[in-house]
């Protein structure tokens, strides 16, 4: 009888361990997380931003000034050889930047916008200003070459955020896990990369193979460390929501930690002018940005397509018992898709680090369009995160013809609801897998 109890008790402790488990990663988040406003305060905000044109280039030499909203002064910096500026402001709140136009060089003007800007910083964040300038190129033009242009850059910006949610849609396929934690991932990669370039003096493309290595390395550690167990203890998927989410809150600190709060270009390909193309302008980072992620998202599909391992992740994502009855080891297949989802991950970082520069919570706000964009595709398939994503990059920017650039993200979270409630399974989905 002694033995039976004592069975039954150990049965019991084990049963409860995922959940203790849970229970204490969520207090320990909700720790941190009120902690981290004292930590954030620590950090300055700013204004930042970048005065060039396609035929100038970088501006030198032109002083900009901040105001509070009621009229204060708050600071003056000239641009650097970069065009580049940065101006301290105490605290979180509206400011007023303005340029001297008379400082501009000939033949560039002041675009619509004017040479006074209203910005809303945000605490902890570096704020981005972006002045109209014209030069007389087509990128000052109407309507129609807005559209295009704002059509090429959602191209670019959708197929950065397949790359990164080609990951994610393969984890859910495979674990059925909704892994909120992902764009910590991206975050990773990007500030890993910072690090090495401008701290190590690496180059830009060393570096981003080194943090594509560490991301799979992160994406690794996350399946042997956390998932796998918690899979074997039977954990349920509730739960391990709750899990991914505080993962989520505790890489995220950790970063802003040892990053820092402050927002950072990469040493590399910064100082690029825009080539014309006619109806629209693209610098040669962008034109590589898109070169990288079509030729990734290739190798991603005839990896699953022809190779051995990639048919074991499509088999797994269908299903995952008769996938194992089949002799394929599902362990193996899923620790893979972990090691390329945080590979992934952490090149879309460093994408999109190098035209929005590096801050510490950048994949955090990214994870709403990635969503979007796995759930508009149809959940689990590679193929849906790619078309799904790029429809998402296209409509968020495109919605900037009617709403304000600073609230375009809000336009994924819309499409996102319309998805759910007219064809929840997404674009290449099936009932089957949803319901």
């Amino acid at each position: 009888m002694g033995t039976s109890t004592a069975r039954r008790r150990s049965r019991w402790l084990r049963s409860r361990r995922p959940l203790v488990l849970t229970l204490l990663l969520a207090a320990f988040t909700m720790a941190l997380a009120m902690l981290m406003p004292g930590i954030a305060s620590a950090a300055n905000e700013a204004v930042t931003g970048t005065l060039q044109t396609s035929r100038s280039g970088p501006i030198a030499g032109v002083p900009v000034t901040v105001e509070t909203a009621a009229g204060d002064p708050v600071d003056t910096a000239e641009t650097d050889e970069n065009g580049r500026f940065a101006v301290p402001v105490p605290g979180p709140g509206e400011y007023e930047v303005t340029i001297d136009p008379e400082a501009l060089p000939d033949g560039v003007e002041l675009g619509d916008r004017g040479e006074s800007l209203t910005v809303t910083v945000g605490p902890n964040r570096a704020q981005p200003v972006l002045f109209g300038l014209a030069d007389g190129t087509s990128n000052a033009g109407g309507g129609s070459v807005e559209a295009v242009q704002l059509l090429v850059d959602g191209i670019r910006f959708g197929l950065l955020i397949a790359v990164c949610a080609v990951g994610l849609s393969l984890i859910y396929g495979t674990t059925g896990l909704t892994n909120f934690a992902h764009g910590e991932l991206v975050t990773i990669g990007a500030v890993v990369a910072w690090y090495v370039n401008v701290q190590g003096g690496i180059p830009l493309i060393p570096a981003t193979i080194i943090a594509m290595i560490v991301g799979a390395a992160v994406g690794a550690l996350n399946e042997l460390a956390i998932w796998r167990p918690l899979r074997r203890r039977g954990t349920g998927l509730v739960a391990a929501l709750v899990v991914s989410i505080g993962l989520s809150m505790l890489l995220r600190y950790l970063v802003q930690i040892v990053y820092g709060g402050f927002s950072s270009p990469y040493a590399d390909y910064q100082t690029q002018r825009t080539v014309d193309y006619g109806v629209f302008t693209m610098t040669n980072r962008s034109l590589a940005s898109i070169v990288i992620s079509v030729v990734v998202l290739v190798l991603v599909a005839l990896m699953l397509q022809r190779t051995t391992i990639g048919k074991a992740m499509r088999a797994v994502a269908d299903n995952r018992d008769l996938a194992a009855s089949s002799g394929i080891d599902v362990n193996r297949v899923i620790l893979v898709v972990w090691m390329m989802g945080g590979a992934l991950a952490t090149l879309g970082g460093v994408l999109l680090g190098l035209s929005d520069q590096v801050q510490w919570d950048m994949g955090f706000r990214l994870l709403l369009l990635m969503f979007a964009g796995v759930t508009l595709g149809g959940l689990g398939t590679a193929y849906g995160a790619l078309v799904g994503s790029l429809i998402v990059g296209v409509f968020v920017q495109m919605s900037t013809l009617v709403i304000p650039s600073d609230v375009k993200y809000v336009g994924g979270l819309l499409l996102l609801i319309v998805i759910l409630v007219l064809r929840p399974q997404g674009i290449l989905g099936s009932r089957a897998r949803i319901g």
